[in-house]
């Protein structure tokens, strides 16, 4: 069974297409996450699961159940917003049990499931308190301990954490991370923080202009993007893309210019034939600091993180690389460097941004 089908997905605003025939399928007990840049789709995706919005056509099914014509109360499923949403006037439990008392829940039963819910929250103590005195993550964990009350087929998620600071956002991937895992629920996140997708996904969807781009774990994406936007898009800092071209051919590999006249040696592939125009995709970290490196440029900028530093390095044609070394890398802005590839350390992709199988 799976817990949530698209088939065919269109939406469309007068004459806008949002949607674009849109096919995906969620198991039972996945953590999904759309992710796209602002305009996307992936919120309006995410609300026409949800029943907030009417699907222009296509199909959409919970646990096999077709849901088109289904009202939004009545699909089974609880979102979180990103505004929180709760009533200020209330108390964390009256908001947290608000759902329950509208469908006519008993106050035992209803008081049995907050409570529960907020000892897996660690809300117990803030049961009383009403939103003006929570902190914001408490505040989004008020918000998730609602819809958990509910016990619904699927948790929706719409940019639960923009709100936080980033050591707030943090702690609460983690703890959303260990929620998931207690309550083994399917979940459905929306965000443009390509960061959250990464650390909470089993799978993440990559949205373009109401078109899926890719699908897969974190690291699939990570390491074999299908076309230059999942390339740059996932992965932080993103992936060099660099303009190259084919200038040699041999039977054991060939030689690319990329720069004003850097020239890469490259393992023999199908793709790499004579004067075509390519994209390179390489990670930062693929990079290595070598005297002899093929790759030589100017430091334009140095980043030290602590745990590592990100050197900015151009190389000539208005192309600056950047580059991930060890955190104690002592290099300054003005310094010439020399850098070489680890094996296997470039993707290639075509004139139209497709990786070259």
């Amino acid at each position: 069974m799976t817990a949530l089908a698209l088939k065919n997905i269109y939406k469309q605003y007068g004459d806008v297409v949002a949607m674009k025939g849109i096919n995906l399928q969620v198991q039972p007990e996945e953590f999904i996450v759309l992710v796209g840049p602002s305009g996307c789709g992936k919120s309006t995706l995410l609300r026409m699961i949800a029943g907030l919005e009417d699907i222009t056509s296509g199909e959409l099914y919970i646990d096999n159940e077709l849901m088109n014509d289904v009202e939004a109360d009545s699909r089974g499923l609880a979102m979180v917003f990103q505004s929180y949403a709760l009533y200020p006037h209330m108390t964390v439990a009256d908001n947290m049990g608000f759902a329950l008392k509208m469908a006519k829940v008993s106050k035992d039963e209803r008081h049995q499931k907050v409570l529960a819910a907020a000892k897996i929250l660690q809300l117990e103590h803030l049961l009383e308190r009403t939103p003006k005195q929570l902190s914001g993550g408490q505040r989004q964990r008020v918000a998730i301990g609602r819809a958990i009350v509910r016990h619904p087929k699927i948790f929706l998620f719409d940019e639960p954490l923009s709100n936080l600071d980033a050591s707030l956002r943090v702690q609460m991937r983690i703890e959303l991370a260990e929620l998931h895992r207690k309550l083994k629920a399917t979940m459905v996140y929306v965000t443009h923080d390509q960061t959250e997708a990464m650390t909470l996904a089993d799978r993440i969807v990559v949205l373009r202009d109401g078109v899926i781009e890719q699908v897969g774990t974190p690291l699939e994406l990570y390491n074999r993007p299908t076309n230059t936007f999942v390339a740059g898009f996932i992965g932080s800092p993103k992936m060099n893309l660099i303009p190259a071209q084919v200038v040699e051919r041999g039977e054991t590999g060939a030689r690319v210019r990329i720069g004003e006249a850097t020239m890469l040696a490259l393992p023999a592939h199908a793709g790499l034939t004579q004067g075509r125009s390519l994209t390179l995709g390489v990670r930062p970290e693929r990079f290595v600091l070598d005297p002899a490196g093929p790759i030589a440029g100017a430091v334009a900028v140095v980043e030290h993180l602590g745990g590592e530093t990100l050197c900015y390095v151009d190389i000539g044609a208005a192309t600056r690389l950047t580059v991930k070394l060890e955190a104690q890398a002592s290099l300054r802005a003005g310094d010439t460097v020399r850098l070489g590839l680890e094996a296997g350390g470039a993707l290639l992709f075509d004139a139209d941004g497709k990786a070259l199988a």
